[in-house]
């Protein structure tokens, strides 16, 4: 009897972790590997859990740091790899062979627009500026309605836990409002995570709700940058 129950439940965990609202989930995360296991470890985890939920990975297009970890562990596990990277950074984040997918962009405007259009969904592991500055873009975007796709932040070992405490102070101060707070959701595991975000429902109102990703790309890359500051 018992065994049956354990049966019936492993069968519904599955059930649950191999459908899932998307289709493509955007990674940003850094190009080194940093200096502790764990985001290593949690780079592999979070492409195996991909794989596990039969999601497919958009990213930055190296096969360096932890770019290539999650990237790797997702095209072993046979889910879809797409890596968006600009021509002039080939030649620093990606050596040996590709992985997946790779869609070269003229410049790292074209880059992120691309990786945002692609994707249903964001979550960054820990990284350097390209990763805060790939991450504050698509929650910005969010707040102006230009999307609203679930933001997810791995917070590996506290790794996140400034960036954090700097919203809840910029929230405080008056310059984030609190329904624009819960566009960023966080966990310290990838399993947690990717729940979180396929229960996510966004609290904000976009100021530009009429806009699409399609208008976005009408309007140009430059256009883009510039209403995203």
């Amino acid at each position: 009897m018992v065994k049956n129950q354990q049966e019936q439940q492993e069968g519904q965990d599955l059930m649950m972790r191999s459908s899932s609202r998307f289709k493509r989930i955007c990674v940003f995360c850094g190009s080194s590997l940093g200096k502790k296991s764990s985001y290593q470890v949690a780079a592999i985890q979070l492409g195996n859990e991909l794989v596990e939920r039969n999601i497919d990975l958009v990213y930055g297009g190296g096969s360096v740091g932890l770019m290539g970890l999650v990237s790797q562990a997702v095209h072993d596990g046979g889910r879809h790899v797409l890596g968006v990277i600009p021509k002039t950074l080939m030649p620093r984040e990606i050596t040996g062979e590709t992985v997946g997918e790779v869609r070269v962009v003229s410049d790292m405007h074209q880059r992120k627009a691309e990786m945002a259009r692609q994707a249903d969904a964001f979550i960054a592991l820990p990284g350097g500026y390209g990763t805060l500055e790939e991450l504050l873009e698509v929650i910005t975007w969010a707040q102006l309605g230009i999307h609203d796709k679930p933001v997810g932040l791995l917070n590996i070992d506290g790794y996140y836990n400034s960036l954090l405490s700097f919203m809840d102070k910029a929230v405080e101060e008056g310059f984030i409002t609190l329904a624009a707070r819960y566009i960023v959701v966080s966990a310290q595991t990838a399993h947690e995570l990717i729940s979180k975000l396929e229960e996510y429902v966004p609290k904000h109102n976009g100021v530009a709700s009429k806009l699409s990703w399609e208008m976005e790309q009408q309007l140009g890359y430059s256009t883009k940058s510039d209403i995203a500051r």
